[in-house]
């Protein structure tokens, strides 16, 4: 079950991290998310700063469908979007966490009522999503 916290909903995995974001890729699409763009910090790191980190991926999820209503509601809320959900290798405890930003909490920012129910829904999925990622071997 996820675990919520300020702004996401997280699950911790007994699970390799490469597996883990191929898993991760999948259960979005199979809730209707496509993943706009992905953000490998370990190899930025490495790259800009010349040092090792923790694997960390940021998938920026999207639902067409959703953030068109969205953006019909007001259109500079692409500011807000994709919902990112992250994968990241937490070392010591020899683990892998999965979260995802709680879009209720995001899309509140916006102050429109007419958001709720699109957040609230998006929100089911990626609980979906992540509850599907418990359930894989």
């Amino acid at each position: 079950m996820p675990t919520a916290t300020n702004y996401g909903l997280s699950i911790t995995l007994d699970r390799p991290f490469e597996a883990t974001v191929d898993a991760a890729r999948a259960a979005l699409a199979a809730e209707g998310f496509g993943v706009l763009m992905e953000a490998d910090l370990r190899a930025t790191f490495q790259k800009k700063l010349g040092v090792d980190s923790a694997p960390y991926v940021i998938l920026g999820a999207c639902s067409p469908s959703h953030a068109r209503e969205a953006l019909n509601v007001d259109a500079d809320l692409g500011l807000l979007l994709p919902c990112n959900v992250i994968v990241r290798r937490d070392e010591l405890a020899g683990r892998t966490r999965v979260a995802a930003i709680d879009p209720v909490v995001a899309l509140s920012v916006a102050v429109q009522p007419a958001l709720e129910p699109v957040a609230r829904h998006i929100r089911e999925r990626l609980e979906r999503v992540l509850a599907a990622l418990e359930k894989m071997p």
